[in-house]
């Protein structure tokens, strides 16, 4: 919806549809799709399309930000190192591409409570809770000053690293979860 084009541009989308109509068919293509930046990173990074880092998740609000989760087959080759590139140029390419975009490149991890830690930066965690692991929801604990930076701005850094990992994340600051942990004290002695 930000996006202009002009009649002859060159333009990369990915093609979402194919509708076969009595006028002939249509060819429906999109540039908010989070495959899109998939197949960006996969052209520009040769470790990505020869398989030796593979991006296992991918969450997206086109023309704000994208956090793309990566993951390195062999231990000697850094994934994000990889995707980032030397001085920022592989992933640079890729935010010129995309008018702007934000993208946050993260380290994937079998252990939600890791990868959870990992999805929500730049903000830092001090512990996750698994609450439910059927259920698929963590609690994160976090400084009282690193709250806001967690939440995001419109709580936009939450929902897509809730996005991201597939489970509910709530965020509570130290003080909030003392206060908790008291009334539920104050509730057992009564």
């Amino acid at each position: 919806r930000l996006e202009t084009f002009q009649v002859g541009e060159r333009v990369r989308a990915i093609i979402v549809q194919v509708d076969k109509s009595a006028r002939g068919p249509q060819v429906i293509v999109s540039r908010a799709d989070g495959a899109l930046v998939a197949r960006l990173f996969e052209m520009e990074v040769p470790e990505i399309y020869d398989g030796t880092v593979v991006i296992r998740s991918t969450a997206r609000e086109p023309g704000e930000r994208t956090k793309i989760a990566v993951m390195s087959k062999d231990r000697d080759v850094d994934c994000v190192g990889a995707c980032v590139g030397m001085k920022g140029m592989r992933v640079q390419s890729i935010i010129r591409e995309l008018r702007g975009e934000k993208i946050d490149i993260i380290e994937f991890s079998e252990d939600p409570a890791l990868f959870a830690a990992n999805a929500l930066s730049p903000a830092k965690i001090n512990r996750v809770v698994l609450l439910d692991s059927a259920a698929k929801h963590l609690e994160v604990i976090v400084d009282d000053n690193q709250l806001s930076l967690a939440i995001g701005k419109k709580g936009q850094n939450v929902r897509l690293a809730s996005k991201l990992i597939g489970w509910r994340i709530d965020i509570k600051s130290e003080e909030e979860k003392r206060q908790e942990v008291e009334s539920q004290m104050d509730s057992l002695v009564s």
